[in-house]
């Protein structure tokens, strides 16, 4: 049974694909409303974690429970409840802005008298009304990322997953995507992002996890860190040497 607090409980979660071990003997529990940063190098088990949380994949052992609702058991319940931000925007460049917001919309089971409603809201929310009428395929990299962060608040989701949202984005694009990320969404939206900027992380989120090998190797609130470079020295310590120049970024 998990927590009453939590949102999302992960007890013996494991995940082979063949004969490699993705996930090894996962337990972890997340509360509503957290924002919880995930590190490790290529290959840790960063993204199987997500892709099992978001019922994209069936874990070979364990489970996973999202409000008190077993992942594998009722998948269809889950969906509805996240929203999913990664460095693929999942937008149709054909579309305009808006014809992409109103088909996710409908995806989502959004009534039809308030889709209108809440697609200019959303766009107006990630400063892109004035551009809603013209195609994806003509924005930037740093617009489009906006546009799929509206994209996946769009049902007002009760967990984020981000898998490495920066990929692509300058500096500039970088701290708008912060921005609008924390100006759009409700305190009580449960956040998870995999990310291998630990400055930027660092900032915005309220737990580190750090993830080697297919397991959970370090677990602290924010407050419990001294600072980012205690956090970067910690890092370095658990992952093996010849990971550290992908598995860190201070960009």
């Amino acid at each position: 049974m998990a927590p009453m607090d939590s949102i999302i409980s992960i007890t013996g979660l494991s995940k082979s694909f063949g004969r490699r071990k993705a996930l090894n003997n996962i337990n972890l529990d997340i509360k509503k409303g957290e924002f919880v940063a995930v590190f490790g190098p290529n290959g840790a088990g960063k993204t199987t974690l997500l892709k099992i949380m978001s019922t994209i994949i069936n874990p070979s052992r364990g489970s996973v429970l999202v409000n008190g609702i077993d992942a594998k058991k009722h998948p269809e319940k889950i969906r509805g409840m996240i929203g999913a931000i990664s460095h693929e925007t999942y937008l149709y460049d054909e579309l305009t802005a808006r014809e992409n917001l109103v088909f996710f919309a409908r995806m989502y089971g959004i009534e039809n008298n308030n889709i209108d409603e809440r697609v200019d809201s959303m766009l107006k929310s990630v400063n892109l009304l004035q551009r809603s009428d013209e195609r994806a395929g003509s924005f930037s990299r740093g617009m489009k990322q906006r546009l799929s962060i509206a994209r996946a608040l769009l049902h007002q989701p009760e967990i984020l997953f981000m898998d490495e949202p920066y990929t692509g984005l300058d500096q500039h694009a970088a701290a708008n995507f912060e921005r609008v990320l924390m100006s759009t969404g409700d305190s009580d939206v449960t956040r998870i992002m995999i990310t291998h900027n630990i400055e930027r992380a660092f900032e915005l989120c309220d737990r580190m996890l750090i993830m080697d090998r297919g397991e959970i190797r370090f677990d602290k609130l924010k407050t419990e860190i001294e600072s980012v470079d205690e956090f970067k020295e910690q890092y370095l310590s658990i992952v093996e040497k010849d990971t550290d120049a992908e598995g860190i970024s201070n960009v």
